[in-house]
Formats: C-alpha cells, sequence, structure tokens
C-alpha cells in the first residue's frame, strides 16, 4: 500500500461521491499572458503537459493524495492490531500447551481452532481493506482522468492543438519548452474545481 500506488495516472474507473466542476458551459479564463506553446511543427500544433508537476500542484490531486494516504495508514494500524492480537494469543497457546495448562486435549483443540479463526479473519480483514483502498484509488484516477479531458476539450476551442501529449519522465525524449502548457493546464483545472472534500482533509491535519 505504498503512497505510489495512489497516485498512478488516469486509469479507467466510475467516480462516485466525488464533486468535479467541469468546465462545459464556457470556455476557461486562463491567465492573461499563458504559456507560449504549441507553435507549428511540421504542420501540426503539438503541446504537452507535464504529468508530475500536475499531480503535485493541482489541488484535487493533493486533496485526494491525502485523503488516500489516511485511508491507507488507517488500515495499516488495523492490520498491526489485530496481527499484534494474533500472535499473543500463538505464543499464550505454546506456552500453555508446552506447560501442560491445558485441562484436557479437547480443551486445547478448542483454543487451537479458535487461534485458527482468527488467523483466517485476519487473512479476510487484509483482503477487504486491499480491494476497498485499490476501488477507491480507481475512483481517484478516473475522477483525475476525467476532469483533465474535459478540460483540456474546452481549453482547446480556443487554442486549437492538433496534439496534446502527457509528459512523464522519459516518455518524451526531447520538447522545446514553448510547448509546454503545463502551467496554464494547472492553473485552468484549479480555477474550474470546486473542493468538497475540504472537511475530510482537515480530519487528516
Amino acid at each position: 500500500m505504498k503512497k505510489k500506488q495512489f497516485l498512478c495516472a488516469l486509469s479507467v474507473a466510475a467516480l462516485t461521491g466525488v464533486l468535479l466542476v467541469s468546465c462545459n458551459k464556457a470556455n476557461p479564463q486562463m491567465d492573461e499572458k499563458p504559456a507560449e506553446a504549441g507553435q507549428q511543427t511540421g504542420g501540426m500544433k503539438i503541446a504537452y503537459v507535464e504529468v508530475d508537476s500536475l499531480m503535485s500542484q493541482y489541488t484535487f490531486c493533493k486533496e485526494y493524495s491525502l485523503i488516500l494516504q489516511k485511508k491507507s495508514n488507517n488500515a495499516r494500524n488495523t492490520l498491526n492490531q489485530k496481527g499484534q492480537q494474533l500472535q499473543a494469543a500463538a505464543a499464550n497457546f505454546e506456552r500453555k500447551l508446552q506447560n501442560n495448562g491445558f485441562a484436557s486435549r479437547d480443551e486445547a483443540a478448542r483454543v487451537q481452532a479458535a487461534i485458527q479463526r482468527q488467523q483466517q479473519d485476519l487473512q479476510e480483514l487484509q483482503n477487504r481493506l486491499g480491494s476497498e483502498l485499490d476501488a477507491e484509488t480507481a475512483k481517484y484516477n478516473a475522477a483525475l482522468r476525467d476532469s483533465l479531458q474535459n478540460f483540456l476539450k474546452q481549453y482547446n476551442k480556443a487554442k486549437h492543438f492538433d496534439l496534446i501529449l502527457s509528459k512523464a519522465g522519459d516518455n518524451i525524449l526531447y520538447a522545446e519548452k514553448h510547448h509546454d502548457i503545463t502551467k496554464d493546464v494547472i492553473n485552468g483545472l484549479n480555477k474550474c474545481y470546486k473542493s468538497t472534500m475540504k472537511k475530510e482533509v482537515e480530519k487528516k491535519k
């Protein structure tokens, strides 16, 4: 459940319980002097967006990553607590077994069976919490993808790019800086986004 798992960008899933204000009614108002991007290259007007910058500066990403981190920490703490209880029970059983502390074999068998059920319950809990976290992460990724696509659709009505690329790491080996529209896109996304998670984020503080 590492933090990187939460921030995988733009996967496909359905979003529930998160309000994203799309810019479908009117073109978003950009900065007065947006980045000079997308100059003509071989007949095509091209631009790119830095994914890392988007993830670190888009308010929605920052808020949701805190929420996912909190959920992950809560799950880990719960599992650690249950695991310690299981270890203590198993150690106590072994100690009593070695010291002939059980009145009968049936009693020892009942205690052993209870520990095995406890172990099974812990495994099921781990699987359930993992699935819940995966589902929440998928919602986040889908919401991020949809908000970005909706924004770029409106944004490009005025910019008229033929191609807008996502730049992550070295997937684009070289690009002139004037093709970079990252700042413009982040500013536009943040202007469109209205947080519905403020109370939940504040619980993290």
